[in-house]
């Protein structure tokens, strides 16, 4: 290490991770046991408007106390709800700048769609977004939108296989901060081919030794690896005073007697570093008051999580009959003594720019009618005797018909049923119910160019996975939905074998016998071409294939404003466009 004279320091540091784009209040329920009756009331909880009002008292304290005040994200701020499937991460730059953090972690769900909206995120943003262990230093220089020449974006440093790192100066005493990600990103996001994540392990212990020989001794790791992995850390990795982790949605703290979840204590202490977490969906919001002597080690800590509850307790009717005493004031007490509970309001700056900038449109948007339905649309994950999902073929149909307008020649599709969440109801359509409701992950699609013998092998292995037939499944999730692809599966028949008489539909032709060594272009969600859950054939392709920026949504958005009648097609009238028959699939 330099020589310097480090000095002890004392801050105050906040802290959220997963709030996934919660920027309105959540409607929860409570369970109290409160003089011998039980209530069930709902409060309003959390959403950006009460963490800016924490956030404030907190920045005062510090100042009251001759603290500096740290704010920290560590991670998956996109997803979640209709704000990120209608505004993408703009939504979430624009709030999150107004919360003022200090820096956020980049989560995995922050590359579902690629890297693309990271970029355009990234430069919306005012403050730095760590990722120590991606390594941007191949990147495509052609992309028109880059990650490694912004400077807000702290990456990986191939040259001496470390993070690189922000400072926090306190009172002429520098604090440094580095974070790093899941190594196995690629596995459960979409970052781009050309930025791979690196060892998070080998990575923190070389970023630590680089920070010590840069003279400072006292470190900071924003994690998004899940609260295991930073429990692991904490115990190999010396140096690090604190880790504040993500990923996990791990609420630390009791809440028990509020009928939610009983944790580990608020920083659990290991090797000498505290590790923290504060739950998920911006109900919540940890702070921490910390004291690192002059040799860097944290020499006293406390702190807790608080839920963020809002003034109001609503109670069902029936709870005043059976109640001797007022149940609202019982319940309200009760809630207000909490020691894990912060009872606060919004903050009315930022609750006036989240509804003039997004709330007015969404809102607009749930009246935004694209579609009718006649009568009602099942979906089901795996056929039963009333037949399969009327929705999952059509949601399949539509990614072609997007990835056709937008140039690609697609021949057939394949959607996974997990990726439909639910039915369509007779009556209007909106552009919300698709969005938020029945397409609400903001996965992007992909084209590429499949073998026969493989799109078999595909749809075979993703039943299967969905059967438990002959393998250990995932679940029903993976179950297979087609456009354009017509397929008997043979329950009985050996591995390999379930998948005959397999078709492919041609506008001129009709129905084709596939030629197991010809390519065809297919498109899928760059979820189910990573080869997932039984469709390992998928990453047989050729090349790596393109994954667009057309989400789910946007694509069935899209392809209903085209063709508004289309719900109410019926499926013995489009077997040449759907062609799906599947048979020997039940169960048994």
């Amino acid at each position: 290490m330099k020589d310097k004279n480090n000095k002890p320091v004392k801050i105050k540091l906040a802290h959220i991770n997963d709030t996934h784009s919660y920027f309105e209040p959540t409607s929860l329920q409570l369970t109290l046991h409160v003089h011998d009756q039980e209530l069930t009331p709902y409060v309003s909880a959390g959403g950006f408007a009460r963490i800016a009002t924490r956030t404030k008292q907190l920045t005062q304290l510090a100042q009251e106390q001759g603290s500096e005040f740290l704010f920290l994200h560590a991670g998956d701020c996109f997803q979640g709800t209709l704000y990120f499937s209608l505004f993408k991460g703009e939504a979430n730059a624009v709030m999150l700048n107004e919360l003022g953090i200090d820096a956020m972690a980049l989560g995995n769900h922050e590359l579902d769609m690629g890297n693309l909206p990271v970029a355009q995120f990234a430069k919306r943003i005012d403050f730095p977004l760590l990722a120590g262990n991606w390594d941007l230093s191949n990147e495509d220089k052609r992309k028109t939108c880059k990650l490694g020449d912004n400077p807000k974006v702290y990456s990986y440093q191939p040259e001496t296989r470390a993070a690189s790192w922000i400072t926090k100066n306190v009172h002429g005493e520098e604090i440094a901060i580095f974070s790093l990600a899941l190594d196995k990103m690629a596995d459960i996001s979409n970052p781009d081919f050309d930025t791979p994540f690196v060892n998070a392990l080998e990575t923190a212990k070389s970023t630590v030794a680089a920070i010590r020989q840069a003279g400072i001794n006292k470190i900071i790791l924003l994690s998004h690896m899940g609260y295991e992995a930073d429990l692991e850390f904490a115990e190999k990795v010396d140096g690090i005073g604190l880790i504040v982790g993500g990923h996990s949605h791990r609420l630390q703290g009791d809440f028990s007697d509020l009928g939610l979840t009983k944790d580990d204590p608020y920083g659990v202490h290991i090797n000498g570093t505290y590790v923290v977490q504060a739950g998920y969906h911006a109900l919540s919001m940890g702070h921490c008051d910390i004291e690192f002597s002059a040799d860097g080690e944290v020499i006293s800590f406390n702190g807790k999580n608080e839920l963020l509850l809002g003034r109001r307790i609503f109670l069902h009717a029936s709870m005043s009959e059976s109640c001797d005493e007022n149940p609202y004031k019982i319940a309200r007490e009760y809630v207000d003594q909490h020691p894990n509970v912060l009872v606060c309001k919004k903050d009315p700056e930022l609750q006036q720019l989240l509804l003039d900038k997004y709330t007015n449109q969404v809102r607009k948007l749930q009246r935004d009618v694209i579609a009718e339905v006649n009568s009602k649309l099942r979906h089901v994950r795996v056929p039963d005797e009333q037949g399969g999902s009327e929705l999952a073929p059509l949601v399949a149909e539509s990614f072609a018909y997007r990835m056709r307008k937008d140039g690609h020649a697609v021949e057939f599709a394949i959607h996974n049923a997990g990726g439909v969440r639910n039915s369509l109801n007779a009556g209007d359509v909106s552009v919300a119910d698709i969005a938020g409701k029945l397409l609400p992950f903001a996965v992007p699609i992909g084209v590429y160019e499949l073998q026969g013998k493989d799109i078999a092998a595909s749809i075979e292995g993703a039943i299967n996975n969905a059967l438990n037939n002959g393998v250990e499944g995932t679940g029903d999730g993976s179950y297979p939905y087609t456009y354009n692809l017509s397929y008997d599966y043979k329950y009985d028949a050996p591995l390999g074998k379930r998948i005959t008489n397999l078709q492919i539909f041609d506008s001129e032709l009709g129905w084709q016998a596939v030629d197991e060594s010809r390519f065809y272009v297919g498109t899928s969600s760059a979820y189910t071409m990573k080869g997932k859950e039984g469709y390992e054939a998928m990453t047989n392709m050729k090349g790596e294939g393109v994954v667009t920026s057309a989400s789910m949504a946007d694509c069935f958005i899209d392809f209903l404003k085209d063709n508004p009648n289309i719900l109410n097609r019926r499926e013995d009238d489009s077997v040449c466009q759907h062609g799906t028959k599947i048979a020997g699939s039940s169960s048994k």
